[in-house]
């Protein structure tokens, strides 16, 4: 996993990004910094206790649209593509295969459930 980690301010500065609890702003950031060169994150839950979130902070990200969840567990950042670049030669594929295929790029580089 990557040392580094990018958050477009096209995404923190939207109103419906601003609009959110500080908390669950918090816990974007925090989901943000440990997931994967993919965007996914494997154990969502895990970091929300982590950081003192609250159950209702990764639901109001999801319903914001910032993160989508998964029933098996992991989640994936939404605007990942759009946020991060990582050169060829440092990139490691994702371990959620099967959550991955679930997925294709809008027009703006957000994930979006195929």
């Amino acid at each position: 996993m990557a040392r580094r980690r990018t958050f477009s301010k096209v995404v923190t500065d939207s109103g419906d990004f601003l609009r959110l609890p500080l908390s669950s702003q918090c816990l974007y950031f925090h989901l943000g910094l440990h997931a994967d060169d993919d965007g996914f994150i494997t154990n969502p839950d895990v970091i929300q206790r982590a950081v003192g979130a609250a159950a209702s902070d990764t639901e109001n990200l999801v319903q914001a649209g910032f993160i989508i969840s998964f029933s098996s567990g992991p989640a994936v950042i939404t605007h990942w593509q759009a946020q991060n670049s990582i050169q060829k030669d440092r990139y490691i594929p994702t371990k959620h295969i099967k959550e991955r295929d679930l997925l294709k790029c809008d027009r703006n580089k957000a994930y979006i459930l195929d």
